[in-house]
């Protein structure tokens, strides 16, 4: 089974601090909803667990299955197990998607993939993400529509199996036919490996799609409440709004901290407080 933890991490960005105390544990077989207003903290936190080098760790740990996060780079976090389905996935020119997963997949293998094994498993996984047929020999992510790219993170999932995913806003930029789809694709990864999640995403329906099993709120860089899936279905009917009252928060205040930070890349929730000040 895998384990990542995350304990009292600090993150900042240009001297801002962004992120105030994280603490969150994700195991195998498990989904956590990611949820909060926008420009609090959810895709820094997921940047700097991948290993951006924009985002500054000035404080806390993280560990995969016992392991220091921080003393690997980015491409030995992927072969370790984590993997980051990106907000906005990057256009590549020159580089075919075919190309790209091999390498990717070569690169988390001891010895190469087969070549026949390979354009089977992508061929298959392109047919049940309903992509065209082309697209391995298109170059990656270039021309591509929105919901293209977000399909093609989820291909990249499927074909690398990683152990703890992370999903940024994959759903954004699908229709609802496509939100099914990624959901069915997800949902039988997840079945076959057992496979642990972080999923960030605004609408109850593509988390009604996946079924989180845990729910957190991050507000002002700190999670402030966790919960189940109850709780991704309040926020949905009544928005945050509930929460600032909850927990004493000032929404202006949060709104003013949110527009100065420039980032690219009754219910049965559990309040958190300021124990991850």
């Amino acid at each position: 089974m895998a384990t990542l933890k995350i304990e009292n991490l600090h993150v900042s960005i240009d001297d801002k601090e962004i992120l105030k105390g994280i603490n969150l544990t994700v195991n195998s077989n498990e989904i956590h909803a990611l949820m909060g207003p926008n420009g609090n903290g959810k895709s820094t936190l997921l940047a700097a667990i991948m290993g951006h080098p924009k985002y500054n760790v000035t404080r806390g740990s993280i560990t995969l299955d016992g392991k220091d996060v921080f003393s690997m780079s980015v491409d030995e976090r992927s072969r370790a197990g984590l993997f980051l389905a990106m907000q906005y996935p990057q256009e590549i020119p020159g580089v075919t998607n075919s190309d790209f997963l091999r390498a990717a997949m070569n690169a988390r293998s001891e010895k190469p993939v087969s070549l026949f094994k390979f354009i089977k498993e992508m061929e298959k996984n392109i047919a049940d993400l309903q992509m065209k047929p082309d697209l391995a020999h298109r170059f990656l992510n270039e021309g591509f529509s929105g919901g293209e790219k977000k399909r093609n993170e989820i291909l990249q999932m499927r074909m690398l199996k990683p152990s703890i995913a992370m999903l940024d806003e994959i759903d954004s930029g699908l229709d609802v036919d496509a939100i099914k789809v990624v959901a069915n694709a997800i949902g039988k990864l997840q079945s076959e490996t057992e496979l642990g999640m972080i999923v960030v995403s605004h609408y109850e329906r593509f988390y009604d799609s996946i079924k989180p099993t845990h729910a957190h709120v991050l507000i002002d860089g700190k999670i402030v409440l966790d919960g189940g899936y109850e709780l991704v279905s309040k926020i949905d009917s009544e928005g945050y709004d509930w929460i600032y009252k909850q927990l004493n928060i000032d929404p202006i205040n949060t709104d003013k901290q949110e527009k100065r930070v420039s980032i690219s890349l009754g219910s049965c929730a559990v309040n958190r407080g300021n124990n991850n000040a």
